[in-house]
């Protein structure tokens, strides 16, 4: 690997030169542009849209577009004038919990080497990291721009991991979201039972790129001049289930299935078991609790009455004792 930054962490009064290299890679099988009928690399040339003239790198500067044809042009003395911070070094502000850090502000990752006489309070850091279950908030100017991000620790090593601002991260505003919509006691049950049926402990060895793997063999076959193979199709999404109560448990058998579990065997009729074999849908949920209350109340009302005319009907007729 090549290191693309040479600097210092500093933390209090110590001082940590590091080295910085990109822990992570893109996989995707790249392709050029080419003419079609001679394979000809297709060039892109940087041309002015008012003169018409080529122009070359040392005459391109950087442009804020104002809008209405206007134009601000900045050179490198606007951009040295700005209170970045240096370029070479690492400044930590706080530690935090590492549960604290949303995921979705993570950008990028880089693995961080001690460099020279370093190795001492790299390693402390590191351990210190370990122990106290936390991340360091840092900030550092990474190719002309200032960036949040957290030092952790993998494997051994220390992560540089760059992070969004907040406000790059955009709020989800969609419709569904002031619905007033709430799943059933017995769809939750079952769609819990469905998680627990497929979880297990996360190994990223276990997962490929299907596609790449795919597109690399038609590559393959094209440079050996054989027939290419076509892939296996994937078997196609399903259909939108009408019953959700259905699809789901539907999905609990093929995952334990999977599994190589035996098949759940239907429980004990009761009420709750019905209300789970028989989904209601959620429209008429309502509707069907309601009525159900209706009758219960109706009930003992009824047998009161029938008892009544019952008590009526035995009665002896009256006497003249009775009178």
């Amino acid at each position: 690997m090549r290191a693309i930054w040479k600097g210092a962490v500093s933390f209090g009064l110590v001082s940590i030169a590091v080295r910085l290299y990109s822990a992570t890679e893109e996989k995707d099988i790249r392709f050029h542009q080419v003419h079609r009928d001679d394979g000809g690399r297709i060039k892109y040339k940087r041309v002015c849209s008012i003169d018409g003239e080529e122009v070359s790198y040392d005459d391109i500067a950087k442009g804020y577009d104002l809008g209405g044809g206007e134009m601000v042009i900045l050179t490198d003395d606007d951009f040295a004038d700005l209170p970045l911070t240096t370029s070479r070094a690492i400044e930590v502000l706080e530690f935090v919990p590492a549960e604290q850090v949303d995921p979705i502000l993570y950008n990028k990752a880089y693995f961080m080497e001690p460099e020279g006489a370093a190795t001492k309070p790299y390693v402390l850091l590191r351990d210190a990291l370990e122990r106290t279950d936390r991340v360091a908030i840092v900030k550092v100017a990474l190719r002309q721009r200032e960036q949040l991000a957290t030092l952790r620790v993998r494997d051994g090593v220390l992560v540089l991991n760059t992070m969004l601002w907040p406000d790059e991260v955009r709020q989800p505003d969609f419709e569904f979201l002031g619905d007033d919509i709430e799943a059933r006691p017995a769809e939750l049950a079952m769609a819990g039972s469905l998680i627990e049926s497929m979880a297990a402990d996360f190994n990223p060895e276990e997962y490929t790129d299907n596609y790449r793997a795919a597109l690399q063999e038609v590559i393959d076959a094209k440079v050996a001049g054989r027939e290419v193979v076509q892939p296996e199709e994937a078997d196609e999404a399903p259909a939108a289930a009408v019953d959700l109560m259905a699809a789901l448990r539907a999905s609990v058998e093929r995952a334990r299935a999977a599994r190589g579990e035996e098949p759940s065997k239907p429980a004990a009729s009761s009420d709750d078991d019905e209300d789970v074999k028989k989904p209601t849908p959620i429209k008429k949920a309502a509707a069907k609790k309601t009525t159900s209350s209706a009758a219960k109340k109706a009930t003992p009302a009824k047998k009161a009455t029938a008892a009544k005319k019952a008590a009526k009907k035995a009665a002896p007729p009256p006497t003249d004792l009775d009178e």
